[in-house]
């Protein structure tokens, strides 16, 4: 069976068949994301702020399903976890978005990994806003430390200057929805989000797969 030929069949076989369990590979019924012992433990987020969404409290099978996404070459976990932001769009069609920006990765650090996991998630999310998706309009200049292997006290000075605009005449006067898979301490939304504000942005709100009970923004 030649390249093409066997292409087509496992793209047609993973239309037909359902995909495993985001979290574990588990058998999952058509249609779902999680296995039933996984999807047990999703906890839907509350809403705490209108421009600071989120869909699930970060924990259990949501956590593996994300880790596995960030840090295990897993971009195919993608379609699942849009399917958890997707349930975010009424209240984010309550207030129109000009512009989704996905949080950058460092150069270094998506040479590394192959995909910044924010962007995936942002375009479809564009597409569904019909808004533009604007993945460079927001740079990450400094190879900061991993956020998760920080204290809470130096995530926010481990990113403080990190980020800027690089694309000011786009962010000008724009309404930016600023998107990325986790929510902790709130350190990396924030300074993305004065960024985007010092490039010109009118107003920025953010959403994120998973939010940690304990966080209090990106």
């Amino acid at each position: 069976m030649n390249g093409l030929v066997q292409g087509l069949v496992e793209v047609v076989a993973r239309l037909v068949a359902p995909a495993g369990c985001a979290a574990c590979d588990g058998a999952v019924a058509h249609g779902r994301a999680f296995c039933p012992p996984c999807a047990a433990t999703l906890v839907r987020a509350e809403v705490r702020d209108r421009d600071r969404l989120a869909a699930f409290v970060y924990g259990g099978a949501i956590a593996e399903a994300l880790r596995r996404f960030k840090f295990n070459d897993r971009p195919d976990l993608t379609r699942p976890l849009l399917a958890g932001l997707h349930t975010c769009l009424p209240r984010l069609e309550e207030t129109p978005v000009d512009l989704v920006v996905p949080v950058p990765l460092h150069p270094a650090r998506l040479v590394e990994r192959g995909y910044n996991q924010a962007a995936l998630l942002a375009r479809p999310l564009a597409r569904w806003l019909a808004a533009p998706c604007a993945p460079r309009a927001l740079g990450r200049s400094v190879a900061t430390a991993r956020q998760t292997e920080l204290t809470r006290e130096a995530r926010s000075s481990n990113v403080e200057r990190a980020f800027a605009a690089l694309e000011p005449a786009r962010l000008a006067g724009r309404s930016v929805l600023l998107v990325d898979d986790v929510e902790t301490t709130g350190a990396t939304l924030a300074a993305c989000g004065r960024a985007l504000l010092d490039g010109g942005a009118r107003a920025v709100r953010s959403v994120v797969v998973a939010r940690a009970e304990t966080g209090d923004g990106g």
